[in-house]
């Protein structure tokens, strides 16, 4: 599935200045190198249903074996003391040594031999690991990316000596911590490097089970058709606290969703979280709603956020023209895409903004191979639009109790003609501090 950085920034993926981003609130790896490999995994959508469902069964694999993971005795500080074991420039370690010679080194190099003894327990510890591992997981290696993380790790620890020996007893005998420091130094350096990149898969695949039980994601059905589609039951934002869960179905027949609600009333957050959910069930994750079902997407376009440029002299509304430009460019080549498009044209006036707006979406509406969600303030234009019936109309409802706003988050059949935007300046004082200057 393509997506470009504006979509990436508009579903709010990566952190930015001012907050976390969604991958952050999802990674619950146990490495710094894990984490990179989540990132990668998190910025990379698939483009092919094999891919998906691959990836689909291995986290179904590591949802059932998640406490065996949680136990796994591998942590960020094991792979920093590798780290640093490499990169130190140590005395040399002798081949072969005889006990007092062993001795005789670890009285002479106290600070050398101090890390080669503290380096091995970590790399010993950290390939019995790694073969505990595979043991746990070595009957799902018909699947293709368990055999992809399985096979390397027997090939370079099946046969390994230390395998077998006793952490409690090595740290008493510098003849075999110094041997094993030269095994692994001189001899072993290239493969541990190979496993530290395996376990950093397997601690990628590991964050997003994590994540998916911490927040209760549930695997979307792919269905295969020639015509987009996407239909879910309670889906939430995942960051938002007690949200409420709701549903929608966008098929060929009602491809397009004209989307009303007053301001707060959880238009924008519901758009972004169709967003979340095509791109989450795209990197081969579950999703954050009850049931879901959707095709594969080959994009997910957004238009959520728009800023005038002061340097190139472009203003607010000019970009938003160049994003709606750039959106129709993209889905003219009979593509399947999700579209998604919060308060179109606000960088104009009323008469403009209606204009604009109702040509726009009678372009997008057209669009067989495509979804789209608009939102808008502009119910005005809802009637002539009825006209169309791929066009289905839904709002949020906002009711007023005492001046005081009350929002329910529900998705309703329908368009919205609240105007609250004047109440919610004198709920907050703004028209009694006017009036206070006025006076």
């Amino acid at each position: 599935m393509q997506v470009d950085k504006t979509t990436i920034q508009d579903i709010g993926l990566l952190d930015n200045h001012e907050s976390k981003g969604l991958a952050s609130h999802l990674d619950f790896c146990k490495t710094n190198g894990g984490k990179i490999q989540w990132i990668q995994f998190a910025t990379h959508p698939l483009g092919t249903l094999r891919a998906i469902e691959d990836r689909q069964a291995a986290l179904k694999i590591f949802l059932q074996h998640k406490d065996f993971l949680d136990q796994m005795k591998i942590s960020n500080g094991t792979c920093l003391v590798i780290d640093q074991f490499y990169s130190t420039g140590f005395k040399h370690i002798p081949k072969q040594i005889s006990l007092p010679g062993a001795y005789w080194y670890q009285l002479w190099n106290k600070t050398d031999y101090a890390l080669i003894a503290y380096s091995v327990q970590h790399l010993v510890s950290f390939v019995q690991s790694l073969n505990q591992w595979v043991k746990q997981f070595e009957a799902y290696q018909g699947l293709h990316i368990l055999n992809s993380l399985i096979e390397p790790i027997k090939q370079y620890v099946s046969n390994l000596d230390c395998l077998h020996v006793d952490l409690n007893t090595i740290k008493k005998n510098p003849q075999a911590i110094l041997a094993l420091g030269y095994f692994f130094n001189y001899q072993y350096k290239t493969e541990i490097r190979l496993l530290q990149k395996q376990f950093y898969l397997i601690d990628a695949y590991y964050s997003m089970a994590s994540a998916m039980q911490h927040y209760a994601f549930t695997f979307p059905t792919w269905v295969e058709q020639s015509s987009p589609m996407i239909e879910f039951e309670g889906a939430v934002h995942p960051l938002v606290p007690h949200a409420i869960g709701n549903d929608l179905s966008l098929t060929e027949a009602k491809r397009f969703l004209f989307l009303t609600g007053a301001n707060m009333a959880g238009k924008s957050t519901f758009i972004k979280t169709v967003g979340i959910l095509a791109y989450l069930a795209h990197i081969g994750m579950g999703v954050p709603a009850k049931k879901c079902k959707l095709t594969l997407l080959d994009g997910l376009i957004t238009n959520l956020t728009t800023s005038d440029n002061v340097l190139k002299g472009e203003s607010y509304f000019y970009n938003e023209v160049q994003r709606i430009k750039h959106t129709l460019s993209q889905v003219m080549d009979g593509k399947k895409y999700l579209i998604l498009i919060d308060e179109l044209f606000k960088g104009t006036n009323i008469i403009d903004a209606m204009k604009c707006s109702t040509k726009v979406i009678e372009g997008l509406q057209a669009l067989k191979q495509s979804l789209c969600i608009l939102s808008t303030h502009l119910y005005e234009i809802s009637e002539p639009l009825k006209a169309y019936s791929h066009i289905q109309f839904c709002y949020f409802e906002t009711s007023v109790t005492n001046k005081a706003l009350v929002f329910n988050y529900t998705l309703k059949e329908g368009v919205s003609q609240d105007r609250l935007g004047y109440l919610i300046l004198e709920r907050e004082g703004v028209v009694d501090l006017i009036e206070r200057i006025n006076t």
